[in-house]
């Protein structure tokens, strides 16, 4: 008997933690149709659009500076969140079209939100200043928020509605600063549900 439990919990065990990570999107999941035509640009952009928005988890977390931000509390604006890490080579590569996309669409209302996963304050702001990364960094510490979204691998980006509601997501790398990107996030703007 013992040894068949010894056998069983690796796989228990997986699909445990599997539950563990995934329950938290999954239980939030809506039946929330994506509009046509932003579901055409955004894979004219080559950015994965889910069948079905989802309400995006709500977290609080702090800037670089110690300010909270509650994701909660920016309804109504579109959302890029991403999250990485200094010591990740994709994150490193696609942080200056992330940068560029940034100062494109700064004063409009969408927010930037890079969530760095488990690393401290002083690595990520010295990283933000050697690259000249002005969008905000916040902080992840305990890996919490990268937990309710389920990240598996960085980067990973999450683009938000004004609802609130996740409707694309890219995992890996990229180029962010192209003009079919722009013009997803410029139809996402405008579009007012």
């Amino acid at each position: 008997m013992y040894r068949i439990i010894q056998k069983l919990f690796p796989t228990a065990y997986f699909f445990f933690v599997l539950f563990a990570v995934l329950s938290p999107l999954e239980a939030q999941k809506t039946n929330r149709t994506i509009d046509p035509e932003i579901r055409a640009a955004f894979t004219k952009a080559r950015i994965p659009v889910l069948r079905t928005g989802s309400p995006a988890p709500d977290f609080s977390a702090s800037r670089l500076n110690g300010t909270q931000v509650r994701l909660g509390s920016l309804m109504g604006k579109v959302i890029f969140l991403n999250f990485w890490a200094t010591w990740c080579p994709p994150c490193r590569e696609e942080m200056p079209s992330m940068e560029a996309l940034y100062q494109r669409f700064r004063n409009r209302d969408i927010e930037f939100l890079a969530v760095d996963i488990q690393e401290n304050r002083n690595r990520v702001s010295a990283f933000m200043e050697q690259f000249g990364l002005t969008f905000p960094a916040l902080m992840d510490v305990t890996g919490r928020i990268s937990t309710q979204y389920g990240i598996r691998s960085i980067p990973t980006t999450f683009i938000i509605d004004r609802n609130g509601n996740i409707i694309a997501s890219v995992i890996g790398g990229r180029d962010w600063n192209t003009p079919e990107v722009a013009a997803a996030l410029e139809l996402l703007l405008a579009y007012d549900r």
